[in-house]
């Protein structure tokens, strides 16, 4: 056995010096050396006076010529298939191999330009795919590739990884890892040994890792795969290696959550399809490939104690380790075969599935009895049972966990008892209904909320006989529960009885097992249909799924539910009961609309969530994941609130007409929102329409109508509505890359007044600022006078919203306002983002410039997602409109949306939302300046109370949009349970715009998870 065979190679004794030498002597140039870090040779930049640089490799002796001419006609099979790899340059003698003086064979290679990936923090999923494609790229590119000095046998060959981890583990100092290593390295073996006989072999990379790979920086600033690098492991071997070494070395990036690297092994059999023994072989390997980094780095050290490389790479590679086997090996290897849409399982078949894969075939589920005792649920298991039998709904859009009750800790003891009271002799909450009941908020990850089992609750009252519903033998029989061993490696748990039966009695269906002890509360008994390979031994609990109390079911978080889904199955059939179980139809939900909906519809995320539920300032998807809400700033209140559907529920059943008739609602709502203006203002009339994009629409024929006029002015950047009027005054190129170029002939449009990004910029006090944006207002204004185009009205929102909350200028909109009126036209407030208590300190946007306008334009939270919009004005200008027809909205200050209004007003006050506002939005602002003295890309901070706005960039100084960035980032803080999302003319601004119920709580959450964002990476 070699050197290497047996643990390790002590690198070439090679200085900087000697590398200066050899670049002298062999290639004829004068350079200066820098090491680079390697276990096993030697590796050197080589700069040369101009700044080419090249790489300078001293081989270990251990490896002879024919594996370096191997390793040259793999370079050229990756420059054919269009792999990126530097070519390897020769010397004076044209030879590509040359020699030391000290007799080392040495190589020189072009400079790979590019960042080492190893060291980064995380990666993105779209980086995880491109791994495994550049994986798949150098597995199709050597598919051919025959060489003498491929035939090598050394350590880090896959099919020897069990061998060499046994061999060099007695170097693991640390005895509980060493066993650890060892344990998880049989394990592997074993698996491997079921498919090793068909795993196709051929000349792999071998080491095609993180640490092999060059990245270079994306528009997004993530590092991407780009040349591949050292080939000095190619050999042949097992093809699904390649992707496994690959897979092992993404895990370590984000180590707790292993199943995000499926992502590479998906990419990969995109490109190169895997048979289904090589995607059974996939995890057996990755968890081998951990096991030997661990062993042959703690040995690496033992015999070369003073390779830093080597000393640095040891957190690592424990990491990837710890990964590897941070969820059992059956488990991991079923997630593989679940995401290639492969059956797999306990009949061992591998054939593709449909779009909709099922597990594995069901075990007998026969029903026994008569038909009588079959129509009759859980009669099967408790034949005594007394009464009906109610199924509760636990799940994200159950009816009975409105108004946050879900939340309670006691939620599902609720349910339950509520059903009991009402009669039920017993309850049930079924198999594989995602629970919203343990939904976890403020969390940056998914709780366990997916049952693999089915409770039944059993009322008070006299001991019962359970009955097997099935034959089986007996496995387990304690006073917890029996297990069943149904044939077909299948198993049936009945958890929270006690046993009545012994180990080895073959029962019938409907054979007394075991007695549910006599009580005077409910009664829990679990029922779990499971797989052989999830069953620990030949008893419960369940492999890595914290035991829970006896009785009661077992859940799994989301992203483990493929897996489980195939473990176990849902015993509804057998117990009588209706088959409810869920899995998670996002994707399904996504291509559904690509179907029916326009390409111009707006869809946030690159892969969806979808969301079903909403509380607060909480969203939940169908899986029972709970995310902050950071945008959703029509639902001032937050969603569901209580107050509102109480409102819609009465009024819709009492009554619900047109605004023609004569009904209270109407003057009471309206009275209600002018009460809210400042004192003095002269705004006395309010017309009620459906949208802020109508109300928008209404005030610019208001303004027209008074004056007389046609022309309207516009700020550049601004959004207002997408109706015909108010989509002409948008001047976003943010909807509309065209907003400037074809703006109707009545609309004129001026600066926008941003201190920051503007024609003049300034500090907060600075008044200058804003008067210079103003006479340049009015310079406009002048302008369009003396072209016969006098300005019928100037529209603006109070606050920069689009932009992503700016502030205007100190005095800019008072002053703006006097000149549009002193030139006669009227002053719009578009207040449908930044009113109703938003900014917190005051309760509309143009209070906190001191200015009143004509006209304000409202909409969003007047209904907390109701659709209710309006303009509040003067009876003076709202008269003007009768010169033009009658005004008619047919759901516009109808019954009903007045109601919700008038229940969102009294919601507001009474929960002391615009306190809060203010409150929550000081420490967010104070939050998001605080990350700004860490992470060089947050620029300024904007907005005030909840309507904020945190501007990424790449340049303080130049203030260069890190657009990518930010909307990479935002794929991150989903990933975290934030919704967070983009807006400004350069989409570069994180737009903070909460309902207005955020707390201290979710908001230090929402800074807590940007910070780790931009310290570990999007």
């Amino acid at each position: 056995m070699t050197e290497q065979q047996s643990g390790g190679l002590v690198r070439p004794d090679v200085s900087e010096n000697d590398a200066r030498a050899i670049a002298r002597a062999c290639y004829g140039i004068e350079v200066s050396v820098r090491e680079l870090g390697s276990n096993q040779d030697r590796n050197f930049v080589l700069e040369q006076p101009d700044g080419t640089r090249s790489v300078l490799r001293v081989d270990n002796p251990a490896f002879g010529d024919e594996a370096r001419d191997a390793q040259h006609a793999a370079l050229e099979a990756y420059r054919t298939a269009g792999v990126p790899a530097p070519a390897v340059l020769p010397g004076l003698d044209g030879a590509l191999t040359q020699r030391s003086e000290q007799g080392f064979a040495v190589r020189r290679s072009e400079f790979a330009d590019g960042e080492p990936m190893v060291d980064i923090g995380y990666l993105a999923p779209v980086v995880l795919e491109e791994f495994g494609a550049l994986a798949a790229a150098s597995a199709n590119a050597l598919v051919g590739l025959r060489h003498p000095g491929l035939d090598r046998d050394h350590m880090w060959i896959m099919d020897v990884a069990h061998e060499q981890t046994l061999l060099l583990a007695p170097s693991i100092a640390d005895e509980t890892l060493r066993e650890r290593v060892l344990d998880a390295a049989d394990e592997a073996r074993a698996a491997l040994d079921e498919v090793t006989d068909v795993l196709p072999q051929q000349a792999i990379h071998g080491d095609l890792t993180d640490d092999n790979v060059m990245g270079r920086r994306g528009e997004d600033a993530r590092l991407h795969p780009s040349i591949v690098l050292d080939l000095g492991d190619l050999a042949y071997g097992w093809r699904v290696s390649e992707l496994a070494v690959t897979a092992a070395s993404m895990l370590h990036h984000d180590a707790r959550r292993p199943l995000r690297v499926l992502d590479t092994v998906a990419a990969f059999h995109r490109d190169a399809p895997l048979s289904e023994a090589e995607a059974r072989a996939v995890w057996p390997l990755v968890v081998l490939r951990g096991a030997i980094l661990v062993a042959s780095g703690w040995r690496q050290l033992e015999i070369d104690g003073g390779n830093d490389y080597a000393r640095d790479r040891i957190a690592g590679e424990q990491r990837i380790f710890d990964a590897a086997v941070a969820l059992p090996l059956t488990e991991m290897t079923e997630h593989v075969l679940a995401r290639l849409g492969m059956r797999g399982g306990a009949d061992g078949s591998g054939s593709l599935l449909p779009a909709a894969p099922a597990p594995h075939p069901s075990p007998c589920v026969e029903r026994p009895g008569s038909q009588e005792s079959q129509d009759l649920p859980l009669r099967s298991l408790l034949p005594g049972l007394d009464g009906e039998v109610a199924t509760v709904d636990p799940g994200v859009e159950s009816e009975a966990l409105d108004a946050g009750t879900w939340l309670a800790d006691d939620a599902e003891e609720r349910l339950v008892s509520a059903a009991l009271r009402d009669g039920a002799a017993a309850a049930v909450l079924p198999y594989g209904v995602y629970r919203l009941t343990r939904a976890a908020i403020d969390a940056a990850d998914a709780a366990e909320t997916w049952p693999f089992g089915t409770e039944a609750v059993v009322a008070p009252g006299a001991e019962q006989r359970v009955t097997a519903p099935v034959a089986g033998t007996v496995v387990a029989a304690t006073e917890r529960g029996v297990l069943l061993d149904l044939g077909d490696g299948w198993f049936l748990s009945v958890d929270g009885v006690r046993a009545e039966c012994s180990v080895g009695d073959g029962v019938e269906a409907g054979a007394r097992i075991a007695v549910l002890e006599a009580g005077d509360d409910a009664r829990p008994i679990a029922v779990a249909l499971c797989r052989v390979d999830a069953i620990d031994g030949v008893a419960p609990p369940i492999l890595s799924i914290e035991v829970p109390a006896p009785g009661r079911a077992q859940l799994v978080a989301p992203d483990r539910v493929p897996a489980w889904r195939r473990f176990t199955r849902d015993p509804a059939a057998m117990l009588g009961l209706a088959p409810l179980a869920q899995r998670d139809e996002a994707a399904d939900e996504q291509r559904r609309r690509e179907g029916i909906f326009a390409s111009a519809q707006e869809r946030y995320y690159e892969r969806p969530m979808q969301i079903e539920r909403g509380w607060r300032h909480h969203l939940v998807d169908t899986t029972g994941r709970a995310y902050i809400d950071m945008v959703n700033n029509v639902t001032g209140l937050g969603h569901g609130h209580p107050g509102v559907a109480d409102a819609v529920n009465r009024q819709i059943r009492i009554l619900n007409t047109n605004s023609r008739f004569l009904y209270r609602e109407l003057a009471e709502y309206s009275e209600r929102l002018l009460a809210l203006l400042p004192e003095g203002s002269g705004l006395d009339t309010v017309l009620l329409v459906n949208s802020g994009s109508e109300a928008v629409d209404l005030a610019l024929r208001l303004a027209q109508a008074a004056t007389g006029r046609k022309t309207v002015v516009a700020l550049r950047e601004a959004y207002h509505g997408w109706t015909m009027a108010s989509d002409a005054v948008t001047t976003s190129a943010y909807d509309n890359p065209f907003a400037l170029e074809n703006r109707p002939e009545w609309v004129h449009v001026a600066d926008v007044p941003n201190r920051f990004r503007g024609t003049y910029r300034g500090e907060a006090d600075d008044v200058s600022v804003g008067e210079r944006y103003a006479a340049d207002l009015g310079a406009d204004l002048d302008r369009l006078a003396g072209a016969g185009r006098d300005a019928a009205a100037f529209i603006c929102e109070s606050v920069l919203g689009n932009a992503g909350g700016v502030l205007l200028p100190n005095g800019y909109l008072a002053d703006a306002y006097a000149r549009v009126r002193a030139a006669g036209g009227l002053c719009i407030a578009d207040e449908v983002q930044v009113g109703f208590g938003r900014m917190g300190s005051s309760f509309w946007g143009f209070e906190q410039s001191g200015a009143v306008p004509d006209l304000i334009t409202i909409a969003k939270p007047m209904g907390n997602g109701f659709p209710i919009g309006g303009v509040i004005t003067s009876k003076r200008v709202a008269d003007a409109l009768a010169a033009q027809g009658q005004f008619f909205s047919s759901a516009g200050g109808n019954p009903l949306s007045c109601r919700v209004g008038l229940a969102v007003l009294d919601a507001m006050e009474a929960e002391g939302l615009q306190a809060n506002a203010r409150a929550v939005g000081e420490r967010l602002a104070t939050g998001f300046r605080a990350l700004a003295e860490k992470h060089s890309i947050i620029g300024p901070v904007h907005g005030e109370g909840l309507y904020l706005g945190v501007e990424l960039v790449r340049d303080r100084a130049t203030l260069e949009p890190a657009k990518q960035e930010a909307a990479a980032i935002c794929e991150r803080l989903k990933e975290l349970g934030v919704i967070v999302l983009t807006t400004s003319e350069r989409s570069n601004v994180l737009k903070v715009k909460p309902p207005l119920t955020l707390t201290e709580e979710s908001a230090d959450v929402v800074i807590a998870a940007l910070d780790r964002v931009l310290s570990e990476g999007w």
